[in-house]
């Protein structure tokens, strides 16, 4: 099996979060107790991936950088690249062409949180034996989203970039899974009326040619895309509550490398020597290294 690699898409800075997000990417903000940017990362760390492309404007890479540095610490391994102007989601895997290769790909959206109680449904469909994976998620306002339309057997027959009219309640979230040949179909594309290249049209272009699995997840998995300010803070009540009363932490980035043996004890506790003391410090001390 190829080795699957993932990307972090974290450009634009979000004119629904004007004017907070005018001065600095928002996934710097913090949703809860940690920078927005941890939760998609924490996912793909879940998932096994250790290699992992961020794609960011030029204000923002400096930032990332400052922050995970080339990843080492956690045992992984980080590259940056610059996406100049918003012009699509699709246009990630262009500019990634070079860091992909010949490897399947897994790209998460730097704003879109998931959380996941069994841990599996992320994981498992890496391994889709189609060239292919998407999720379909339930939603109240299926039309800010592309939705997946399903016949009378419940079987995927289209997907609707933003539908005007009600096609049904399944969005797709920002996360994908594609193997290699993503970059060419990717560079086929035409930009939309929107001016930009649409993931949508590359997620069509799989199911059209049946090498496209959709995954209609029904429960079992939270799904918080924080683009807007009422969804932030929906979000940061939500992961509050969450880790208040399990007592875990959600996009703790160390505690999945940790699981995934991409650290060890000792790398560990020099990487959190390093932090100021505060309470995410003290949840890795507690909790991995069980200092009380």
């Amino acid at each position: 099996m190829k080795k699957t690699k993932g990307i972090i898409l974290a450009g634009g800075r979000g004119t629904r979060l004007f004017p907070l997000s005018k001065v600095y990417s928002k996934q710097l903000i913090a949703v809860y107790d940690k920078p927005m940017i941890y939760y998609p990362f924490a996912t793909l760390l879940s998932m096994g991936i250790r290699d992992i492309l961020i794609i960011a404007d030029c204000a923002a890479l400096d930032f990332y950088r400052k922050l995970f540095d080339d990843g080492s610490k956690l045992g992984v391994n980080i590259e940056y690249a610059l996406q100049e102007q918003p012009n699509g989601i699709a246009e990630a895997f262009i500019i990634g062409e070079k860091f992909i290769g010949d490897s399947n790909v897994a790209l998460i959206l730097g704003d879109n949180i998931f959380y996941d109680e069994t841990s599996s449904v992320f994981t498992k469909n890496i391994k889709t034996n189609k060239k292919a994976a998407i999720f379909a998620i339930y939603v109240d306002e299926p039309e800010r989203y592309g939705v997946v339309k399903f016949d009378e057997n419940d079987q995927p027959v289209d997907i609707i970039e933003k539908p005007k009219t009600f096609v049904s309640n399944y969005a797709v979230p920002g996360f994908y899974i594609y193997d290699s040949s993503v970059v060419s179909i990717a560079k086929s594309l035409t930009p939309s009326d929107r001016g930009e290249l649409e993931i949508t049209d590359i997620n069509k272009y799989y199911l059209e040619h049946d090498e496209l699995n959709i995954v209609k997840i029904n429960s079992g998995v939270a799904w918080l895309d924080c683009g807007t300010p009422d969804s932030l803070l929906s979000a940061g009540n939500l992961i509050a509550s969450i880790e208040k009363n399990k007592g875990i932490k959600l996009g703790c980035i160390e505690e999945a490398a940790l699981n995934q043996k991409f650290i060890n004890v000792e790398m560990l506790k020099k990487y959190i020597d390093e932090l100021p003391n505060c309470d995410y410090k003290k949840y890795l001390e507690t909790h991995l290294l069980k200092i009380k």
